[in-house]
């Protein structure tokens, strides 16, 4: 299971701590000074950015996945690393120790002030949370509670130059009974806590402006601004207010639409300056199945009023671009993207990978032997599906087109114990080692509408050869080794296969379309269960390659 260039480890493991990683599948910067979009083709949504010192952080709505709060860094807006996650568990943490999709953390914003980073989301269940730390590398403060209350998402805190702090977030409708409306509030000076009613500052009931949410907090050239979205996540345009007083009244422009494009729904992000003075807007596009990707556009002033994209006709609202020259920061970067494969040859758990709760001993190890344990999670008794199961160890698509290939040794005593790959989503489908008698038979699985408790259907591919077993306790222990692939093709037409030598590989049936989960992407990666009253079995990943596709 230890791998030949591990010994690189003791080496240089200096070398390998500062490596940046190159994806093989999706990487924006051209090289010759221009970038394609999406900079980002993975499902980080809702994002949010602040510069410091001439460096780019940005994070983004984690849900109830962790950790959460992804933290990224970028020298020039288009090559992305990921260095960090603000929270380890989304609190609070028995609710959220089983998966509770599309709940959690919605579309936080992050910024500097004072010498400290703060990033404030909203969980639209239990109220608005800020963290803080004066490392953005280190460890995170412990989460503080701004303001109890359901309903209350997507904050963003602006401190005024008479050091008062004030905060306008939007409503969600789906707990609040009412949305499209943004309203300021405001808070003491540390940040911690609200201080004020909220004050409605924008009425998107207006016929126009619905569904308007995402709020940005700025203030330029004695104007206050809240940059929103408007329209729905996957129709809507980008909108900015503007006022002289913070709690309005607030004028409206959109200043960002589709236009004649085919990038839908361009909204919903951030505006940074570069040291150079130019000014740039980080946001998605919805995608589907690939969630919601990140664009990075040009962005200019005009009276007063920001355009984004490229506005070919003048009126004021820009489109979005798909190339553009890259920004001018006065120096070359390296090109990076986030990681994607991963050998498994470190204790701590590479930055790609959340579970999809809050993480708990059972779930599994890291380990210093060149390879992630996952042992099994025992079912309830009234299993249906996948959408129950916590521990599920998975990462974003990170681009249209990808494989994903992993070697791994399954280990079970009990029949019905099973290991494998996933994509998982609101459908989903898996390749899965399970023990069966006195050897393992490989099982394709199929769900559709998992939320809605659909039954799985299973076609059994056959039974595998090369078992082991050994002595261990009261049952002998089975275990065999087995490689999985899944093809991701556009669409997100996925295909399937196993090899027991890792050079033939076998497809295994019919093709299934991924489909997004809830608010978040579909995502690829690795699982282990086992029924009701069984012992835990185990699987120990030797390794996890994402790759380009082969003809």
């Amino acid at each position: 299971m230890r791998k030949y260039f591990l010994f690189i480890a003791f080496i240089s493991s200096a070398v390998l701590l500062n490596a940046q990683y190159k994806s093989e599948v999706w990487v924006a910067d051209k090289g010759d000074g221009t970038y394609v979009n999406p900079v980002l083709h993975a499902d980080y949504s809702d994002p949010d950015i602040c510069a410091v010192d001439g460096h780019y952080y940005m994070t983004a709505s984690s849900f109830n996945c962790t950790p959460g709060l992804p933290i990224l860094h970028s020298e020039d807006l288009v090559n992305w690393e990921i260095i960090n996650y603000a929270i380890k568990d989304v609190e609070p943490f028995d609710f959220f120790s089983k998966p509770q999709h599309g709940k959690g953390v919605w579309a936080p914003s992050i910024r500097y002030h004072n010498r400290e980073f703060y990033i404030y989301w909203g969980d639209p269940d239990f109220g608005i949370f800020m963290v803080k730390t004066k490392d953005i590398y280190g460890e995170w403060d412990k989460p503080v509670l701004v303001k109890a209350g359901k309903g209350m998402i997507d904050p963003c805190p602006l401190w005024d130059d008479d050091g008062k702090v004030y905060l306008a977030h939007a409503w969600a409708g789906s707990r609040a009974k009412f949305n499209s409306v943004i309203t300021v509030c405001e808070m003491n000076s540390e940040g911690t806590a609200i201080v004020s009613n909220p004050v409605l500052a924008f009425d998107g009931n207006d016929g126009t402006n619905h569904t308007i949410e995402g709020a940005k907090f700025y203030k330029h050239n004695g104007y206050y601004y809240i940059f929103a979205p408007a329209g729905g996540v996957a129709t809507g345009w980008q909108l900015v207010l503007r006022s002289k007083n913070v709690f309005g009244p607030y004028e409206s422009k959109i200043v960002m639409s589709q236009g004649k494009t085919d990038i839908n729904g361009p909204h919903q992000g951030a505006w940074v300056d570069t040291p150079s003075g130019e000014a740039w807007f980080l946001h998605f596009q919805d995608k589907g199945a690939y969630g919601r990707v990140l664009h990075l556009n040009p962005m200019e002033w005009k009276s007063d009023w920001p355009v984004i994209g490229v506005d070919t006709d003048g009126d004021g609202c820009g489109e979005p671009v798909h190339e553009y020259r890259k920004p001018n920061i006065g120096k070359t970067v390296s090109i990076v993207t986030p990681a994607e494969s991963d050998e498994f040859n470190s204790t701590e758990l590479g930055l790609q990978w959340q579970w999809h709760a809050n993480y708990q001993d059972t779930f599994g190890f890291t380990t210093n032997m060149g390879y992630m344990r996952i042992y099994s999670h025992i079912l309830s008794p009234e299993f249906v599906n996948f959408w129950e199961v916590p521990n599920l160890l998975l990462q974003k698509f990170p681009a249209e087109e990808f494989t994903a290939t992993t070697k791994l040794k399954v280990s079970a005593k009990d029949d019905g114990q099973m290991s494998g790959l996933i994509v998982m989503g609101w459908d989903y489908a898996y390749l899965g080692v399970e023990k069966s008698g006195e050897g393992f038979i490989l099982k394709y699985v199929q769900c559709k509408d998992a939320e809605q408790k659909t039954p799985e259907k299973t076609s059994v591919v056959g039974m595998l050869d090369k078992c082991r077993t050994f002595e261990a306790g009261l049952y002998p222990n089975y275990e065999i080794d087995i490689y999985l692939r899944v093809k991701i093709e556009a669409g997100g037409k996925c295909s399937f296969y196993y090899s027991t030598d890792g050079k033939r590989f076998h497809n295994v049936g019919d093709t299934f379309i991924a489909r997004q989960g809830k608010w978040i992407g579909a995502k690829v990666g690795l699982f282990s269960v086992a029924p009701y009253g069984k012992e835990r079995g185990w699987v120990d990943a030797d390794w996890f390659r994402i790759g380009k596709n082969k003809k």
